[in-house]
């Protein structure tokens, strides 16, 4: 019985450090049907060459990634779509538990949780953070898509370059589409964060969240600032306890990410 086809999309921009190990993740997947997509916003290093040796088709698209996975979606042949980014690292059963959760659990889209990796103790404290979003329906959003479904709601909103990805997984929901989850992990390269390092790239984002996200999709952008909803009181007696320092610091790290969106 033929395996449906299974197109992953990755989007890069001077993605040199992480696309490498990203595009071999891909190609290691125990479910072999799938079409490997790069769809590259003008890398000035040699993203694109290290693409090449892996990748079916290297695109050029911008200008940001909504337009990019737009595009990438649009070219790709598959009955699935597997979209991401170029720094995460997909676990070797990452799409065959995807098509299994669509095929025999009746699914339109599917979560892949992430942890996050990476040197240095601000990195550290990332992946403390992410590690109360796991299994939070309200943050973390859905990357793998029946195709016929992606189009029909409209794809991702190009309009959008933060919070894009809980824009069309907000849409699913509202038009009643079935969302499932896989259980393995991706492994989100953060690098070496600084302090400052996260806070800047907050930033960079917050103007086009809050104006534009925002007022798009008010009831979920109230429980996803939620403090509580976020990182809810039970985990933060589990993890506080065992890890004091990191959740201390996170929540310096939080605080100055806060107030770095207020000023932008």
């Amino acid at each position: 019985m033929n395996k449906p086809l299974v197109s992953v999309v990755i989007t890069t921009k001077n993605s040199s450090r992480t696309i490498e190990k990203c595009l071999k993740s891909v190609k290691n997947q125990s479910y072999k049907s799938i079409e490997l997509i790069v769809v590259d916003n003008n890398s000035t290093d040699n993203t694109k060459e290290i693409a090449k040796k892996y990748a079916d088709d290297v695109i050029n698209k911008g200008p940001e990634r909504s337009a990019q996975r737009n595009f990438g979606v649009k070219k790709s042949r598959g009955h699935y779509v597997l979209v991401h980014d170029s720094d995460i690292y997909f676990n070797p059963n990452s799409i065959k538990e995807c098509v299994e959760v669509c095929e025999k659990g009746g699914c339109d889209a599917v979560i892949l949780p992430e942890k996050s990796i990476g040197n240095g103790f601000w990195t550290k404290v990332k992946a403390f953070e992410r590690s109360f979003y796991v299994g939070n329906d309200y943050i973390e959003a859905a990357r793998f898509f029946k195709k016929e479904v992606f189009l029909k709601v409209g794809g991702y909103d190009e309009d959008l370059y933060a919070g894009e990805d809980w824009d069309l997984t907000n849409r699913l929901r509202d038009g009643d589409y079935k969302i499932g989850r896989s259980k393995s992990l991706l492994e989100h390269d953060e690098g070496r964060l600084n302090f400052f390092g996260s806070s800047k790239k907050k930033r960079y984002y917050s103007k086009n969240f809050f104006e534009v996200y925002a007022k798009k999709n008010p009831k979920y952008f109230k429980k996803q600032m939620s403090f509580f909803v976020r990182f809810p009181p039970k985990k933060i007696l589990q993890k506080a306890f065992v890890h004091p320092i990191l959740f201390l610091s996170m929540m310096l790290m939080k605080s100055v990410e806060y107030l770095g969106t207020k000023k932008s």
